[in-house]
């Protein structure tokens, strides 16, 4: 006798429960992986036992062994029960490894951990409103500056800048150009670096990220560089600067409109604007495919919609999407916006704004 319809549907839906319940599990095991090192370790020293494993990583073996249990049976890691050898296949390694560079998925697993420290602070404002400060997040702007490092910082200069025409042969001659929410500023220091003759500086709310940035720049002796804690709501600049970015920023502010004014005002009337987004539409229904739609939804929820809201912000969110972003850029005065998807980010895209 065939089972009703509705049972079908139920018990599919308990596999998907229990596939993402794993799958949650497992990316807290990633994360650990990746932070203490694993990943790259199993990757170069090939088949071995838990003891060599855990020498070779400087770990506590107890800890690594029950860590390789759960990857084993997650199928990430291969296990041979008559050598009791763990084993890292090469192609699950290429995803997992600082080696592989914007290719290191592990890098992402992170998010998970670092947004699960503010879950009560979360549930609290689903009961009052309001949101949660960008203080309370532990490693955010550690996390987002390695995120991208490996995605954003080894493309800007052969890939991303490019898009504006004409834009690298100012840069060398020598412009001024702003980074608005700048974090630890690593696209900044790849662009003075690459043009001394050029001046730039670095925007940012966070006093703790704009103190590293500086000792970074310093370090790196980039005197064509500075970074100061500010917040661009209140920016007075016209006419300024020929050239202004802000990387997955613009969805974070407390007032992105006015921002973007801003950006516009600041701009010389033959300026650029360059935003990286998220490359999403700003209707769910469009977002059903989307490949990290349960993903950036999430940090949404637990990040940029609420560290806006902390700030009595509009709460715009990471899902804004292409649709509303172009709203605001036509009502800042950018008459040319021009969209670009590069095959090497699954989750921005690139948007060309000019006055």
């Amino acid at each position: 006798m065939q089972a009703p319809a509705e049972t079908k549907l139920e018990k599919r839906f308990d596999e998907k429960l229990l596939d993402i319940y794993n799958g949650a599990a497992t990316t807290l095991m990633i994360s650990i992986g990746h932070r203490t090192g694993l990943f790259d370790k199993m990757a170069e020293i090939g088949a071995a036992s838990s003891q060599q494993i855990a020498a070779a990583a400087s770990l506590n073996e107890r800890y690594v062994r029950e860590w390789l249990g759960a990857l084993t049976v997650s199928g990430i890691v291969k296990y041979d029960e008559n050598s009791k050898k763990y084993s890292l296949p090469a192609d699950h390694a290429h995803l997992l490894i600082r080696k592989s560079g914007k290719d290191n998925l592990a890098v992402f697993a992170q998010y998970v951990s670092v947004l699960g420290n503010v879950e009560d602070e979360v549930v609290q404002c689903f009961y009052k409103g309001g949101g949660v400060p960008y203080s309370s997040y532990k490693r955010f702007h550690e996390v987002m500056a390695e995120d991208s490092g490996q995605s954003l910082v080894p493309a800007l200069i052969e890939t991303v800048l490019p898009l504006v025409d004409g834009l690298l042969a100012k840069m060398e001659r020598g412009i001024d150009v702003m980074d608005i929410g700048c974090g630890r500023g690593l696209a900044l220091m790849r662009m003075a670096k690459a043009f001394p003759k050029s001046k730039f500086v670095g925007y940012d709310l966070c006093e703790e990220t704009i103190s590293y940035a500086n000792k970074e720049a310093k370090n790196r002796q980039l005197a064509n560089l500075t970074f100061e804690v500010r917040d661009v709501t209140a920016l007075n600049e016209t006419d300024k600067f020929d050239f202004i970015t802000a990387f997955d920023a613009i969805h974070d502010q407390a007032k992105p409109q006015t921002v973007l004014d801003n950006i516009s005002k600041a701009l010389k009337a033959d300026g650029s604007f360059l935003m990286q987004d998220i490359d999403a539409s700003s209707h769910v229904e469009k977002n059903l495919q989307h490949p990290l739609g349960p993903f950036l939804y999430t940090v949404s929820c637990m990040h940029c919609m609420t560290v806006s809201l902390a700030q009595d912000g509009e709460g715009l969110g990471t899902m804004w999407g292409r649709e509303t972003a172009q709203t605001y850029l036509k009502r800042a005065g950018f008459n040319s916006v021009v969209i670009h998807k590069l095959h090497h980010d699954i989750q921005n895209c690139i948007y060309v704004a000019s006055k």
